[in-house]
């Protein structure tokens, strides 16, 4: 389980606008503090493992805006494609401002060292995203939804980077195929039960 606490989120809300121009370092995250009016010091205690612990509680932050927001509409009444397309939808939207926060937190976490964190951030995502979706699963297929969910949101992810659009439509018809292509799959496995 993630350390969470107020200081850090404030800290990684404060660092995110310097993230853009100085990546995830220390000197973001500096930054952060400073204009908070704290020692820049803090940030050896708030994130011992330096930014990637960061990175981990950015995105562990961003797990909790996604599942709140997603709590705010009506998504008990949708289809289970449909709520997991608009968790997705949540995610990305609320990622817009911080484009380039993402793409400087998805290069720090290709580097092979820090397998392990991406790992561990794109589990948690995955399993808040189907919280978020209202999935109640407590059987193997709690562990396929996650893995099948990563990857479709990792192939999104790497698609809207791209998307300059507003309300990017092109991204939102990349997941739709992808969801489309996952109920076909599905389709014949269904029918030979």
């Amino acid at each position: 389980m993630i350390e969470r606490s107020e200081e850090r989120d404030q800290a990684i809300r404060a660092a995110r606008p310097h993230v853009a121009a100085l990546g995830w370092t220390k000197a973001a995250l500096a930054a952060g503090l400073r204009d908070l009016g704290l020692d820049p010091l803090e940030q050896e205690w708030l994130f011992p493992r330096g930014p990637v612990e960061a990175v981990e509680a950015w995105c562990d932050l961003a797990d909790r805006e996604m599942e709140e927001a997603a709590r705010g509409e009506d998504l008990l009444d949708l289809r289970l494609p449909e709520r997991i397309r608009r968790v997705i939808a949540i995610r990305l939207a609320m990622n817009g401002p911080w484009k380039e926060a993402v793409r400087r937190a998805l290069a720090l976490q290709s580097l092979p060292w820090n397998l392990p964190s991406a790992l561990r951030t794109v589990a948690r995502t995955a399993d808040a995203m189907w919280a978020a979706a209202g999935d109640t699963s407590a059987d193997l297929s709690w562990y396929t939804r996650r893995g099948i969910l990563a990857g479709i949101y990792g192939a999104t992810l790497a698609f809207w980077m791209q998307d300059d659009e507003p309300g990017f439509p092109a991204t939102l018809a990349f997941l739709d195929r992808r969801l489309a292509d996952l109920a076909r799959l599905q389709g014949p496995r269904r029918k030979a039960a």
